[in-house]
């Protein structure tokens, strides 16, 4: 039996390493960045192992640059002294006119940053997938709840018809 390739792997796509599922149930998502995170060595080995969290996260912009706040990727079990800090901010890497808009836009009342997703890439580079929001209202997460489920019902309704 021949092994597959490894080229097959990358052509699946990306591979993810966290997802924030409740950003888009709490937040309107505007607009959508792949930016790329600033990490050491053992933060890199933690993700492989897939273990990180990016549930409570969000990023601000400090002094015309971009970090991830609250992010959280374990510490690597064989890291010794040179482990990194669970939650420590980290850099993402967007270009300057990315980084103009985005800290232009939160100054805007109401706007925030919040990442949708955590990633290796097809070059196995771990890229974060971040969202320009606006917070929902708790009458919009109904509506969005009702149409979600409306959705599910039709679909099982055109099922039983074919």
């Amino acid at each position: 039996m021949a092994k597959p390739k490894s080229s097959d792997k990358s052509k699946s796509g990306n591979r993810a390493i966290a997802l924030n599922r409740k950003a888009r149930y709490n937040y309107f998502i505007e607009e959508d960045f792949e930016a790329g995170i600033v990490l050491t060595g053992t933060e890199v080995k933690s993700l492989r192992a897939g273990e990180a969290n990016i549930t409570d996260s969000y990023a601000e912009a400090k002094m015309g640059e971009i970090f991830l706040i609250n992010a959280y990727i374990k510490e690597y079990e064989m890291g010794n002294r040179f482990n990194h800090d669970a939650r420590r901010p980290r850099k993402l890497l967007l270009h300057r006119r990315e980084v103009n808009k985005i800290a232009a836009a939160i100054q805007r009342k109401g706007k925030t940053l919040v990442p949708l997703s955590l990633y290796f890439n097809d070059k196995n580079r771990v890229k974060v997938k971040i969202g320009l929001a606006s917070g929902k209202k708790s009458h919009d997460k109904r509506a969005t709840e009702k149409e979600r489920d409306w959705n599910r019902e039709k679909a099982r309704l055109m099922k039983d018809s074919y």
